[in-house]
């Protein structure tokens, strides 16, 4: 198994990534490696002031950086040589099995939208992220930011991308679907909502239990939440916030301290013919480490092709 990592993208790159591929590669499976995309000098000049000694970290080169703040779609065709260009190069070529990076969003998104493409019968792409519950485990929110709007039946495939993530990553046999809406009653929201809720409910290949609110967020009522980038963006924003409220505090929880971004590490792109995992701008060696492990876990059960196989059939 080859897991990408982009060295240069990340707010705190690159000595923060390089610190988090040292941590990772000391928990990855045997037979794991991780390619480090970077400025060759840079990235070899860090391992070795780091004391890396390992055989499971290769550097590729890159001698360019796309930056947090250009323009994705610009910045990709210029930067043909950027580590994010690179990272999708190896991916569409079959040359790495997952690519991670804490870089530019956009640029990620373009990049998975016009490298490796979306799956064929997939409507939109979904960035999605994890939900912890109370009673233990996680639940998968999607879309948390790629698409602000969304036609109902793009939601309804949203129920569908999430399930399978469910059962194959998260070991749910079988996932219950939510779709966040302003009350649990069918007639409830907008006229997108309402109609998504119709489509959900006569989709035999989910489990459908209706409505959700806000407040089941982190109950055991939905494993798979559905709602548009915009809601699940805020839903998201707002989590992760509670989290620096009780470090501001001073109050730890273990069940808060999931609601750290560096729990995780980053944010599956599902629906294209990949694994690509986005992570957060501010990443630390921990967030870049749960990331990493994340990708593998991605790899290891066989997702995006489960998901292809699921709408080739």
């Amino acid at each position: 198994m080859r897991i990408a990592l982009d060295a240069m993208g990340g707010d705190f790159a690159p000595e923060a990534i390089v610190k988090g591929a040292i941590m990772a590669a000391q928990e990855i499976d045997e037979g794991t490696s991780i390619m480090l995309i970077g400025k060759e000098d840079v990235v070899t000049g860090l391992l070795k002031e780091y004391g890396y000694t390992g055989n499971n970290i290769a550097v590729v080169n890159a001698s360019q950086v796309i930056e947090m703040g250009e323009h994705p779609t610009k910045a990709l065709t210029q930067k043909t040589d950027s580590s994010i260009a690179i990272g999708f190069g190896l991916l569409k070529m079959q040359k790495a099995d997952a690519f991670c990076s804490a870089g530019n969003t956009g640029a990620m998104l373009v990049g998975a939208m016009f490298s490796v493409k979306a799956i064929e019968g997939i409507l939109r792409p979904s960035i999605a992220n994890f939900v912890p519950k109370l009673r233990g485990g996680y639940g998968v929110i999607l879309d948390v930011g790629a698409n602000a709007e969304c036609k109902p039946e793009v939601l309804e495939q949203f129920g569908e991308l999430g399930s399978i993530y469910a059962k194959y990553v998260l070991d749910i046999q079988k996932p219950k679907v939510g779709l966040m809406n302003l009350g649990e009653e069918e007639g409830k929201g907008t006229v997108v909502v309402q109609a998504a809720h119709q489509r959900l409910k006569a989709n035999p290949n989910i489990n459908f239990i209706g409505n959700i609110e806000g407040r089941d967020l982190f109950n055991d009522k939905a494993d798979v939440i559905v709602c548009d980038g915009y809601t699940g963006n805020i839903i998201l924003k707002m989590a992760e916030s509670l989290y620096d409220v009780m470090h501001e505090k001073g109050i730890s929880d273990p069940f808060f301290d999931k609601f750290n971004y560096e729990a995780e590490g980053g944010s599956p792109i599902l629906g294209v013919n990949g694994n690509v995992v986005i992570g957060h701008g501010v990443s630390s060696p921990t967030a870049v480490k749960n990331m990493v492990l994340q990708a593998q876990k991605m790899v290891s059960s066989k997702v995006w092709e489960r998901i292809k196989k699921h709408y080739s059939e």
